[in-house]
């Protein structure tokens, strides 16, 4: 099964080209090029993996940040950036980013990051499954 991923850059033609090379890898992405539109996505869609530029005019990668990881708890997001800080990479790992990297990021170090995050996700919804399951047995006293 293909990872679901979407991918977040108000720079274009990084986003086309990154795409391109994830899809390459039997990813499915879904690009946007603004935070706006990131949330309205999130909203929209389950991904597995939620790739968000932190710079980006309007709402940047930070303010879609807050609002996914409210919305959407258990989707992880890598955050990219060209202009690191410190500052924002703590800010950003306190506010629920998965990691955080340099761009250009590595495709194949991009690739690991996907994969595993999408393992943590599914094995985080793999235990909630289990507990519904064995509240319900519980309670039914089967």
């Amino acid at each position: 099964m293909k990872i679901k991923v979407l991918l977040v850059d108000d720079e274009k033609d990084f986003v086309d080209t990154l795409a391109q090379r994830l899809e390459l890898r039997d990813i499915a992405v879904t690009t946007v090029y603004s935070g706006e539109n990131a949330i309205e996505m999130a909203e929209k869609i389950d991904f597995g993996v939620i790739i968000l530029d932190v710079l980006m005019p309007g709402v940047s990668g930070i303010d879609a940040l807050k609002k996914i990881t409210k919305m959407k708890p258990n989707t992880p997001v890598i955050m990219l950036t060209g202009e690191a800080t410190v500052e924002n990479a703590i800010q950003g790992m306190k506010l629920g980013a998965f990691d955080f990297l340099m761009k250009p990021a590595d495709t194949e170090l991009l690739l690991e990051k996907i994969t595993q995050a999408y393992t943590l996700k599914h094995e985080h919804e793999e235990r909630i499954r289990q507990a519904e399951i064995e509240n319900i047995i519980k309670t039914r006293g089967w």
